[in-house]
């Protein structure tokens, strides 16, 4: 909170499902790596924060990590640990970050004449927490750390008596328990693909081309849609709506993509995982769609050709909330999609709608609803039938 009560950012923190109500850390740096994935391929930065800014703490080894560099530095803060050492190389570090357009901060901080070339205009923000600190200290706080141009914030301000105090003796940002409990945001996992993430490590440290890589997306749903909540997390300002997975790698940059892989490593992505069968049919349902659309299309009644890819995302999309914890209207709100995949997804509407439609009803073996709509169509019954079989192939060539 600022001075006059109103929010401008928000800390965003780790906690582990056992401790919900404090921190439980045995490894900051796991713990700051599970805060920056989730928030970049589960939750969505904008969808947090909204236009304000979040600041997450960050480990020395984080900061000098270029990792960190894949978190959008006008939506971001980065919160350095009481316990970071401050040598040269940090120092450079906090420069190379500030030019990038970080807001950097000290976290609950104590006056060490060895931060002086941060205080000197590399760090925006000291906090100061108020509990731990007797008030003839935090007088003097104020006072040595006053005339340096950084925001001084009061920590831990849990009621009023202390936030006027705090306001009164200089702070001008303020933290606590008075203003608002934590909110604990939570969203069921999407299974377990730490597998898939070590395999994509391999491919980018052996330079693998775009086709290995989307391939690698494409087999498993989870993947795909956490490709895309980074993609909207970290390409937010000059975003084009996405309509294939290739687009989506096009539009990240191989730099980034590998930033994130790197990231993942650090993390412990267990949890329930997928039943296998509905993994088998979110992963034919795309491959068969994408099938339908590399049919040659002359003398159909589909408006115009669809893009195999992006009937593929389609069918990778349709299933998700048979899945996952996440709604199609979650989905639509959360990644920027091309209009024809959200009609598709949303009311079943134009060609890839028609195409999920069919799929649908192939699934659920509604043979005679099927033919009708394939009469109306002018595609051949025994064309979709190889699509499928090509599709069920597709699929059992990846989980042999």
């Amino acid at each position: 909170m600022n001075r006059f009560e109103a929010v401008v950012g928000y800390e965003l923190l780790f906690r582990s499902p056992g401790s919900l109500s404090c921190a439980a850390i045995s490894n900051p740096l796991k713990a700051t790596s599970m805060v920056m994935f989730e928030l970049l391929s589960s939750f969505g930065i904008h969808e947090i924060v909204g236009n304000l800014r979040g600041f997450i703490n960050i480990t020395t080894e984080m900061l000098m990590s270029d990792t960190v560099e894949l978190l959008p530095s006008d939506a971001i803060g980065l919160e350095l640990l009481e316990s970071t050492i401050i040598t040269p190389s940090v120092i450079r570090r906090c420069r190379e970050l500030k030019k990038l357009g970080f807001v950097i901060a000290l976290d609950n901080h104590s006056y060490n004449p060895d931060y002086f070339e941060l205080y000197d205009g590399l760090v925006d923000i000291i906090k100061l927490d108020l509990i731990h600190t007797p008030l003839d200290a935090q007088y003097r706080f104020v006072d040595l750390l006053g005339h340096f141009p950084v925001k001084l914030l009061a920590d831990k301000v849990d009621n009023r008596a202390v936030y006027l105090r705090s306001r009164r003796i200089g702070f001008e940002l303020f933290q606590g328990y008075f203003f608002a409990r934590p909110s604990v945001v939570q969203k069921a996992r999407m299974g377990n693909v730490t597998s898939t993430f070590f395999q994509l490590k391999q491919q980018l440290t052996h330079d693998a081309n775009i086709d290995e890589i989307e391939e690698t997306f494409k087999q498993n749903p989870s993947m795909t849609y956490k490709l895309l909540m980074l993609v909207n997390s970290v390409s937010y300002a000059s975003r084009e709506k996405i309509r294939t997975v290739r687009h989506a790698l096009m539009q990240l940059g191989m730099e980034h993509l590998r930033r994130w892989v790197q990231l993942a490593v650090f993390v412990d992505d267990s949890g329930q995982g997928l039943d296998s069968a509905l993994l088998d049919m979110a992963v034919t349902r795309a491959a068969f769609m994408e099938e339908l659309a590399r049919l040659d299309t002359e003398g159909s009644n589909l408006i115009r050709p669809v893009h195999p890819d992006e009937a593929f995302m389609t069918g990778t999309l349709s299933i998700l909330t048979d899945i996952y914890d996440v709604s199609v209207d979650e989905i639509i709100t959360n990644l920027y999609l091309s209009d024809e995949i959200r009609a598709a997804l949303l009311n079943r509407n134009g060609d890839l709608g028609t195409l999920l439609c069919l799929v649908e009803m192939m699934e659920r073996i509604e043979l005679d609803e099927a033919a009708e709509s394939l009469e109306r169509l002018g595609i051949p019954l025994k064309s979709v039938q190889n699509c499928q079989r090509n599709a069920y192939n597709w699929r059992s060539k990846f989980a042999s």
